[in-house]
């Protein structure tokens, strides 16, 4: 056993690979019905606009994320990919899992 207790949040991020992949990743998860702009993903994540570019073209070369050829282009979590649905249905079922029954401040920020 662990003598100091890690966030389950801060878990899942360092699991991940952690960072901003993760970070963009997670608020596209909770926010599904959404289409995002770059510039939404950069306030709402608080990651940098070449790294959201970046893990952007990972995530749609994966088929995770969508992406309409719109003026700016827009973003959104692609559901029907089979891990996608795996990933979000993960989420919801530890969403309030944690001991303080919410995630760090730092991931809460994307819940909102």
């Amino acid at each position: 056993m662990r003598g100091k207790k890690r966030s389950l949040w801060k878990d899942l991020e360092d699991g991940f690979g952690g960072g901003s992949r993760f970070r963009i990743l997670l608020h596209l998860a909770l926010h599904p019905e959404e289409a995002h702009t770059k510039y939404a993903l950069v306030k709402a994540t608080g990651v940098r606009t070449p790294s959201v570019e970046e893990q952007l073209k990972t995530l749609v070369n994966m088929g995770w994320v969508k992406e309409y050829p719109f003026t700016p282009k827009t973003y959104q979590i692609n559901k029907e990919h089979k891990i996608v649905r795996a990933f979000m249905e993960f989420l919801e079922k530890i969403r309030w899992s944690t001991e303080s029954g919410s995630p760090s401040p730092r991931i809460h920020r994307l819940l909102k």
